[in-house]
């Protein structure tokens, strides 16, 4: 059965390399770019700014969540600090339930 599996499996990947064209030989010296075919020519200044861009995009957005988040803690702080000024009024002392001595 294994054996079986296993021939089943090699003429696969047969029938798949059969499919695929010859690699080409290797070259022995350098090619210019305007002289290489246009397949073989990668588009390296698009690619390159579209990184660039979606980088920028990425930090802008990252930056702009910790703005909204900062100013939203700096909020509560203000709610907090005004909760405590209306409960504990500047003259009153804290630790002796508000009477002086």
């Amino acid at each position: 059965m294994v054996l079986v599996i296993l021939l089943a499996f090699g003429a696969v990947g047969e029938l798949a390399l059969a499919g695929q064209p010859p690699p080409r030989a290797a070259q022995d010296e350098f090619v210019p770019i305007d002289q290489l075919p246009p397949d073989d020519k990668l588009p390296a200044a698009r690619l390159l700014i579209a990184a660039y861009a979606v980088a920028w995009v990425g930090i802008a957005a990252y930056l702009w969540s910790i703005w909204q988040r900062l100013g939203r803690v700096e909020r509560e702080m203000a709610e907090v600090s005004r909760r405590l000024q209306q409960t504990n009024p500047p003259g009153a002392n804290a630790r002796d339930g508000g009477g002086g001595r």
